[in-house]
């Protein structure tokens, strides 16, 4: 299970956090001074913004801070997996699962499925996610395990509205799916950026400064090369990660979807205008699991997630038998995805040898 090393501190945000917060997560500037440019956009001063930000870190609020990348645009295997398993083996079970270095998000959720997680496969991998995912449900006794990549992405965007200004049922302006990648695979010199840039940024004034004296880069190639990374779209931002039930939203929905073949593109591009719906995937179905459409939605409240995920049904013309809300009940796992460890090939050594997996 995921636990952090010291205990959080009580916080509660106040109108300025929650200002500093919106824009954390809009993204951090990749500049020498990035703290000295969010103060100017919310005003604030440098020193302050680096006050509270260690003040949010301290609180468990903010996760981390770091480059936000695509993990198949760098090449990499990943699915989402939904797992079944009796209630007296779900715990045990989920320490195998999250033993796996490509294991990022683990989620206890209020269906028969009730196991859910992301795995991700290095490029060279000698062991496929179909492999990988037999050993897992062999080892662990799961009852059932469906394989659930994306088939196509409408909306990736993990910014959660802690100001509260824009309503549970707030809408942007429809844009195009996000371009993923530019279908050349990571160089040498992008790789040794990316282990740089997956770290947790320092909360000093010039903290690119600080990573470039501890890497060996030139600040300047460092910079550009983030600049140029993102402009490829092998990163997605340069962002704040928050705790989501930390920062106040306890609610977290999963709806997934019953939609005709097709409409699902158009279903999929209305619903990710939806503001509070985070994630919005066409996904393949199975006998057991006749869901294509997935909408993650974050809010405050379990009353307020319904709101939205109503108004989702609405716009799709879509009933009650043609979706389904899966919560999130317990957090098993979740951190950034570590690319290039040592640890997918050594997870690899034990599997392959038919020894006891690791826990996490």
């Amino acid at each position: 299970m995921s636990t952090g090393t010291a205990r959080p501190i009580r916080h509660a945000p106040d109108d300025v956090d929650q200002r500093l917060l919106n824009a954390l997560q809009a993204g951090i500037p990749l500049s020498r001074r990035p703290f000295a440019e969010i103060g100017e956009a919310v005003g604030l001063d440098e020193a302050e913004v680096l006050r509270r930000m260690q003040v949010l870190k301290d609180a468990a609020i903010i996760r981390q801070v770091s480059a936000i990348f695509d993990t198949r645009a760098l090449g990499y295997e990943s699915t989402l997996v939904a797992a079944s398993y009796p209630d007296d083996r779900l715990f045990d079970a989920a320490a195998v699962v999250n033993g796996h270095p490509g294991v990022s998000h683990n989620y206890r959720r209020t269906h028969h499925f009730n196991m859910w997680f992301t795995l991700a496969v290095e490029p060279d991998a000698r062991m496929s996610l179909e492999d990988t995912l037999d050993v897992l449900a062999r080892e662990t006794g799961a009852t059932s395990m469906r394989i659930l990549p994306t088939l196509m992405l409408y909306k990736i965007n993990v910014q959660l509205d802690m100001t509260g200004e824009k309503g549970t049922t707030a809408r942007a302006a429809p844009v195009p799916p996000p371009r993923r990648g530019d279908g050349a695979p990571p160089s040498a010199e992008d790789r040794a950026a990316i282990l740089v840039l997956q770290e947790d940024l320092p909360l000093v004034p010039e903290p690119f400064d600080a990573w470039a004296a501890e890497s060996g880069w030139n600040v300047d190639d460092l910079l550009a090369k983030a600049d140029e990374l993102r402009e490829r779209t092998l990163m997605r931002r340069f962002a704040a990660v928050l705790n989501h039930r930390r920062a106040g939203f306890g609610a977290n929905g999963m709806a997934v979807w019953k939609v005709p073949a097709d409409h699902v593109d158009d279903f999929g591009s209305r619903m990710a205008t939806f503001t509070s719906v985070s994630h919005c995937y066409r996904r393949p179905t199975y006998d057991d699991w006749p869901y294509n459409l997935f909408t993650m939605v974050h809010a405050r409240s379990k009353d307020a997630c319904e709101e939205t995920i109503a108004a989702l049904a609405d716009e799709a013309g879509l009933g009650a038998d043609d979706y389904a809300v899966l919560y999130s009940t317990l957090e098993f796992k979740k951190v950034r995805l570590r690319y290039y460890s040592p640890e997918y090939r050594a997870w690899e050594d034990i599997a392959m040898a038919g020894q006891p997996l690791p826990t996490g």
